[in-house]
Parts: structure tokens; C-alpha cells; sequence
């Protein structure tokens, strides 16, 4: 493309409507804000129209105005909110924002109009319709698509000898000649500003719907002498909008099969797509392998040759260079270089395992810090602490962090060993060094290089089983083993 076409496709204005009330999805969270990939898909829609480097961007709200509001300014800090009134219908909600913008400074050249629920929509295709509209100086360019079932939508009337767009036809008001039409309307147009601004002047609410129809300007500008034309896109996710949570499932699932798809060409192996899920914000490394039944959301990054799987759901979860984790749940979590996470391991936020670490099976982990080479290897939980290097955990191990009113740490140094089921009772610290007898309960710092026990003398209290649990079957073993004894 030349730079000359380039800077055509910078729409002067973008307008994304996501002003309805989604009242089919049955849900207390506006439509546009139910996510897909990790992202609202009002985000997705922001997202694919900040790509064509608007002068200015805009956004119509109304349905829980303050909620959707507060959404978009927290994300989307650039975007102008504009509200609809009470007149209702999409050519209303394109001529407040209009307004909205030209109060600022009257909008000269491309607008483009798109939705807040078309969230496989992609920059390069409204990059596609804008450079169209501007390079055949057209009044409108609509987006359309071509369905094998086109029941539902508006259809696109076209004029017998130059194939321009002569109107659209809404389904209801179609004959039985125009509904065998497959090509339809996706609602997403580029506009000339003062054509845009001129036609909705003379829209009207005179129709069954009591609506300000936007479809209408097509046909006032075209009785204008404008040029009406159409992109036409053999995509037809990217114009698919979700009206309840049937379509946003598959949505999901299609953006889904994007992403994975997208990853794996990019150098990732995933073993079982269909059951692999990675939000848009998740960041992968060429020769990471994603085994099958696989969540990974938010923020979460995976360095080259790490595993992650099977049946593991990781959120803004760090996994270092050739680390394996293994059926796990994480969350806010950082794991080293060539360490081992699982299986049937809980990772809470604030969990730093270090490089050649371990946290092992049937593990809780929440706020604590490992060191280099430190192993945590089965039936424990580690809460509000920090243990050194080359230290080694036994089976069994708890910190008891929280004392019923205030949460303490607990400090293990480096080199030491814990013997099965010792209990550090915070706030205590350990030395480098420093071991520990099997069932001790740490209540007092340890020095450096010492061994701590806790011993209680054992007392066996000879024929209690038989005393005190007579008829069982423990008791018939141990009356059987007392005779086997004096025989």
C-alpha cells in the first residue's frame, strides 16, 4: 500500500455504538462487558478500531450507563463517552456522538461506525473497509458478508449494472425474492462526515419500530448523488455479534480456536486444541508445549521449553525457562527456571518459587518466597514466608501463619531440612542449616546448624483394643495375634 493510501485508512473519527441493554443475554452484567479471551468484548471492539489510529474515538452508552462508563475510562482512557437520550435507534446514537464530537471540533473526513459486541472484529478489516471508502470517494461503504443462512439479517439491494449498494432491505420488510439474497448487512459502515451529518437530519422515528433507522442515511445519500458501495468479507466471525450466551459461547470458542491456532504456527506445541483455552493477553514462547485440558488467563507469560499441563488453569501466572507444571491452579503466581510444579498443586498470589525449585504434590502455597533449588515436595502448606536456598521441606509441613487475628511470617533459611509433619508456628525463624525432627512443632527461633525436636515419651497401654472395643474386628485380630504370640 502506498503511504498515500496508508494515511487514507486514519479515519477522522470512530464511533462504536454500545448503547443497547442486551436484555436476551439474562444477565444483572451488561452484555458488552461479558468477556471473551480474557477481554470485554467492548474491549475487543476498542481495541480493533484504536488499531486504525483515529483522530478521535467515541463510544454510546446508556444501558447501565455508569457501569460500562467506568469499564471503558478504566481501559480505554482516550475514548469519549457519549450518551443516548431517549430517542431510540442506531441513527440516534451515531448523531449524539457526532454532535458530541463536533462540539470540539467539527469532524472532517472518514467515519467509521462499528459495535461493541463484535468482538472477533479485526483492525486489518476495518483498516480494509476505510481505505475502500476513501480510495473509490465513496458517501458510505457498508461492510457485508455472505451467509448460507441469511435469515434475520438485512439484506443488500445492489444495482443490476455497477453492483453499488442501492439500500437495505430489514428481513421483515423483505419479499420473498429479496430474502433469497445471502449477502447482509453487518451494521459497520465508513461514512463521508458531511454526508453522515446532512442524511441523519433527515431521519426520521416514522417507521414500525418508532426508530432512528442508521441504515437509512444509505439511501439519502445515494438520492444525494453519493456513492454507496460495499467491502464484502469472507469472514463471517468478524461481523457475528452476541445477543445471548449461545452466540457468546461461539464466539468464544472461535476466538478461542484463533488464538491456539495463532500460538501454534507461531512455534508453540499444543497437543489437544480443543481443550486448550489461552486468553489474548497470555504471552508464549516459541517451544513451550501446552498439554491437553489447559487453562492459561490474564496476564499469564510461559518462557521458551516450559510444559504446562495436563488439566492445569493458571492465571497471571510467570513460568521461567524449562520449568513442568503439572495439573495445578495458580494465580498471581512466579515460577523459576527448570522448577517443578505438581501434580494437584494450589498456587496462591504472592508465590515466587526460584530457579530448579520444586512445590510438589497436593501443595498450598500463598504470599511465600522460595529460594534457588529449594524443594516443598508433598502434603503441605506454605503461607507468609521466606525460605532460603537448597532447603528441603518435608512431607507434612505447615506454617501456621495466622493466629486468629493478625497473620505472621515465618523465615527458613538456607540449606536446612525439615523432618515429616513439623509445624512452624509464626513468627519464628530457622537458620541456615538447621534441622528438624519428625513431628516438631517450631515455637522458637532456631539457631543456625542446630536440630530441634519435640519429644514426648510413648506409652503403650497393653489390651485397650479388647477392653474397649470388644466384637470389632480389631479387636478379633489383636486377640488372634496375642495367641499366635503365646502359641
Amino acid at each position: 500500500m502506498s503511504p498515500q493510501n496508508t494515511k487514507s485508512i486514519s479515519p477522522a473519527a470512530v464511533i462504536v455504538l454500545a448503547a443497547g441493554a442486551g436484555t436476551r443475554m439474562k444477565s444483572r452484567l451488561p452484555k458488552i462487558l461479558h468477556p471473551i479471551g480474557g477481554i470485554s468484548m467492548v474491549g475487543h471492539a476498542l481495541a480493533a478500531a484504536e488499531g486504525l489510529n483515529p483522530e478521535r474515538l467515541a463510544v454510546v452508552v446508556r444501558f447501565e450507563r455508569d457501569q460500562v462508563a467506568a469499564h471503558i475510562a478504566a481501559t480505554h482512557p482516550n475514548a469519549l463517552i457519549v450518551d443516548q437520550d431517549e430517542v431510540p435507534g442506531t441513527g440516534r446514537a451515531v448523531q449524539a456522538a457526532l454532535e458530541a464530537l463536533d462540539a470540539d471540533a467539527e469532524v472532517d473526513g472518514t467515519v467509521v461506525v462499528t459495535y461493541g459486541d463484535v468482538p472477533l472484529l479485526t483492525t486489518e478489516l476495518l483498516e480494509e473497509l476505510a481505505a475502500t471508502h476513501a480510495a473509490e470517494n465513496n458517501a458510505v461503504t457498508v461492510l457485508t458478508a455472505v451467509l448460507d443462512d441469511a435469515a434475520g439479517y438485512g439484506r443488500i439491494l445492489r444495482h443490476a449494472t455497477d453492483g453499488t449498494v442501492l439500500g437495505i432491505r430489514e428481513h421483515k420488510d423483505a419479499t420473498d425474492a429479496e430474502r433469497e439474497i445471502r449477502e447482509i448487512n453487518s451494521g459497520i459502515y465508513a461514512f463521508d462526515a458531511a454526508v453522515l451529518r446532512t442524511a441523519l437530519k433527515s431521519v426520521t422515528t416514522n417507521n414500525n419500530q418508532g426508530e432512528m433507522y442508521l441504515t437509512d442515511v444509505l439511501s439519502l445519500a445515494r438520492n444525494d448523488g453519493g456513492r454507496v458501495a460495499a467491502v464484502v468479507t469472507a469472514d463471517r466471525w468478524q461481523v457475528e455479534g452476541a445477543n445471548d450466551r449461545v452466540q457468546l459461547a461461539a464466539l468464544g470458542r472461535e476466538h478461542n480456536r484463533r488464538i491456539v491456532e495463532a500460538w501454534m504456527r507461531a512455534g508453540v506445541t499444543v497437543i489437544d486444541p480443543e481443550t486448550t483455552w489461552i486468553d489474548s493477553t497470555v504471552r508464549l514462547a516459541e517451544d513451550v508445549t501446552i498439554l491437553p485440558g489447559t487453562q492459561l488467563h490474564g496476564k499469564t507469560t510461559v518462557a521458551s521449553d516450559a510444559v504446562v499441563g495436563p488439566d492445569s488453569t493458571l492465571t497471571d501466572v510467570q513460568i521461567g525457562e524449562g520449568a513442568e507444571v503439572t495439573r495445578t491452579q495458580g494465580s498471581g503466581a512466579v515460577i523459576g527456571k527448570n522448577s517443578h510444579v505438581g501434580p494437584f498443586t494450589y498456587l496462591r498470589p504472592g508465590t515466587v518459587l526460584g530457579a530448579d525449585g520444586k512445590i510438589g504434590a497436593f501443595y498450598e502455597t500463598k504470599n511465600v518466597t522460595i529460594g534457588r533449588g529449594s524443594k516443598l515436595s508433598h502434603l503441605g502448606y506454605a503461607g507468609d514466608a521466606e525460605i532460603g536456598e537448597d532447603t528441603n521441606i518435608g512431607c507434612g509441613n505447615i506454617t501456621a501463619n495466622y493466629d486468629g487475628v493478625n497473620k505472621h511470617r515465618t523465615t527458613i533459611g538456607s540449606g536446612v531440612r525439615t523432618g515429616s509433619n513439623t509445624v512452624f508456628v509464626a513468627p519464628v525463624t530457622v537458620g541456615d542449616g538447621a534441622f528438624t525432627g519428625a513431628g516438631a512443632i517450631v515455637r522458637k527461633d532456631v539457631p543456625a546448624g542446630a536440630l530441634t525436636l519435640t519429644v514426648a515419651p510413648q506409652r503403650n497401654a497393653e489390651g485397650w483394643t479388647a477392653a474397649n472395643r470388644p466384637g470389632s474386628i480389631s479387636a478379633a485380630a489383636a486377640t488372634a495375634a496375642a495367641a499366635a504370640t503365646a502359641n
